[in-house]
């Protein structure tokens, strides 16, 4: 096959995954603006308490997100028969993992007057996080359907899924935090009431998709209902764990520079989320060409056919490079503009305008390196994509971000723009040492596949 036809395949497969992204990330967007528009002590309380749950639902998600590349490989195998049963042991796995979280939820409560905050915007956070945490078996079950789906190659579900989520979200946060249709009105927490009923409908939706719908007929997941298998759970884990560490450590980077910025003051803070939250979104198109590829890469290598997946990462190469040459533009010459949206204060807009042009120059090191970790979880090789994700976010990055953000060592302290050059030295290392390492799986790949089944 050629690499246009590889290219095809990889663009059919990740533009409903792109917008499905884009829509998970307007979810956030809305609950912001509609906690703002109670008070800003409510806004806060979102922000607070969704950094602190998230990663946690991240983690999970990234366990899970095990399952495309396991069952990609078995149907390239034609090994059909034993696809739902992957699913059901991944999806015991997910249940194992979030029922704990959401048995936690009562006893949230107790930790107030434990944190160092203001009382008001401690309760609100700590009913966020309450709620939040109620909804994580929903979660984690639409994760699981939702990842069985686009192993299989059927990535629009989650599009139009996702668009349900929203349509749920946005009237749901309305009659939650303002207190409409004889509700009570919960404020900010009732975000986290919302949430938890988008989860619950996003499950549901994928659920019937996948119990009713033509095309996962042949894939019936509950076909035959398999109890839990403890070899089976942990290879899941083996592979997922080093996957979900790897999301753990971008997410948690990002956050600690913001803490490590607080002393410089609101303004300072204020213009580095700004950059952040645009980079988040510019983010999402090489992301979706990584998780196409790593379904297409499983699925060529269960084919037995390893120079069609070389092609396939190399247009995955292509097409990242493509969508970074556009997303850097937007971000370079309309960063004022785009800044202007966030804030109506001209200091930060300054401030976030001269991050968006570094956050320009990171989004092709971001595109490489994304691709290039997806396309290792085809293969199965995460925990090499784990040690260096590690080593180049924490050890590379941070380093350098803290020496030039906050020391006076090689030049005066930069502050934020120290931090977001070592954002750009950390993912320009991430993107050669994967592509190093995924070089070297390539190299390889025959006595590697034979040693991974």
């Amino acid at each position: 096959m050629s690499l246009n036809h590889e290219i095809r395949q990889l663009v059919k497969l990740a533009w409903p995954l792109l917008i499905a992204q884009v829509t998970q990330t307007l979810m956030g967007v809305s609950d912001t603006i509609m906690a703002g528009r109670v008070s800003a002590t409510d806004m806060a309380a979102v922000a607070i308490a969704a950094s602190v749950v998230m990663p946690i639902l991240f983690f999970l998600q990234g366990i899970i997100l095990a399952l495309p590349p396991i069952i990609s490989r078995l149907r390239g195998a034609r090994k059909l028969d034993e696809i739902p049963e992957k699913g059901q042991q991944t999806l015991w796995l997910a249940l194992m993992l979030s029922l704990p979280l959401a048995l936690s939820a009562p006893f949230v409560p107790n930790l107030q007057g434990q944190l160092n905050m203001e009382p008001q915007l401690q309760r609100i956070t700590l009913e966020y996080v309450q709620y939040l945490l109620v909804g994580a078996p929903f979660f984690a079950a639409y994760q699981v359907f939702r990842q069985y789906c686009e192993g299989l190659s059927v990535t629009r579900p989650s599009m139009v899924i996702m668009a349900i989520g929203l349509l749920v979200n946005i009237p749901a946060n309305y009659v939650f935090i303002y207190g409409k249709l004889g509700v009570p009105a919960f404020g900010g927490a009732g975000c986290g009431i919302a949430t938890s009923l988008v989860f619950a409908a996003m499950m549901l939706s994928t659920w019937l998709y996948t119990h009713y719908s033509a095309s996962m007929r042949r894939f019936h997941l509950f076909q035959t209902w398999y109890a839990p298998r403890l070899g089976e759970i942990s290879e899941i884990l083996k592979l997922g764990v080093p996957i979900a560490l790897t999301i753990l450590f971008e997410v948690s980077l990002f956050a600690v520079v913001a803490l490590l910025l607080a002393p410089y003051g609101a303004t300072m803070v204020a213009a580095h989320q700004v950059a952040l939250s645009l980079s988040s979104l510019m983010f999402m198109a090489p992301l979706s060409i990584g998780l196409a590829l790593t379904i297409r890469v499983g699925f060529l290598l269960g084919e037995e056919q390893p120079l069609n997946a070389k092609r396939a990462v190399q247009g995955a190469w292509l097409v990242g490079m493509c969508s970074a040459i556009l997303t850097a533009s937007l971000s370079f010459f309309l960063r004022y503009e785009i800044a202007g949206l966030y804030s109506t204060d001209r200091q930060v807009v300054e401030m976030a305008a001269d991050l968006m042009f570094l956050a320009a120059v990171f989004q092709f090191s971001d595109a490489i390196q994304v691709i290039s970790g997806c396309a290792l979880r085809g293969y199965k090789d995460a925990k090499a994509m784990f040690l260096i994700s590690f080593v180049s976010y924490w050890v590379i990055g941070l380093s350098t971000g803290c020496i030039l953000g906050l020391t006076d060592w090689l030049v005066p302290h930069m502050a934020a723009s120290g931090f977001w050059i070592g954002f750009i030295v950390g993912l320009t290392s991430a993107a050669v040492f994967l592509g190093w390492r995924l070089a070297y799986i390539q190299r390889e790949q025959r006595p590697a596949l034979a040693s991974m089944g």
